[in-house]
């Protein structure tokens, strides 16, 4: 699946300056890592935002959010923000809730290889 390369823009702007932050492909689009932990990501031309259970049942509460369902059933913790929730400046809150949550996760352990 092929994911909004502009939109990846967007977000990567919006991650200028933070540290610790990767890109990889995943879910058949990219996310984007903060620490080793998913942020956030672009699937198709939806955000895809790990925001914990709480950040997720709050932001469910507002327009053009919804579950995100990639593998039919609602994954706790995690939304989808469609195209028109992210006009303007609504793009950079949404990316720093998600940078925030990634943050307050205990640090990733090494990966063995």
């Amino acid at each position: 699946m092929a994911f909004d390369e502009h939109l990846a823009d967007r977000v990567r702007d919006a991650l200028a300056g933070e540290d610790g932050v990767t890109e990889r492909k995943m879910f058949g689009g990219l996310a984007f890592m903060v620490d080793g932990h998913m942020a956030c990501g672009i699937v198709g031309d939806d955000l895809m935002l790990r925001l914990g259970a709480e950040g997720a049942e709050d932001a469910l509460e507002r327009d053009h959010v919804r579950p995100m369902d990639f593998t039919g059933r609602p994954m706790t913790g995690m939304v989808y923000v469609a195209p028109a929730g992210l006009r303007g400046a609504a793009l950079r809150p949404w990316v720093g809730r998600a940078v925030a949550f990634a943050r307050s996760l205990p640090p990733k352990e090494p990966r063995r290889r």
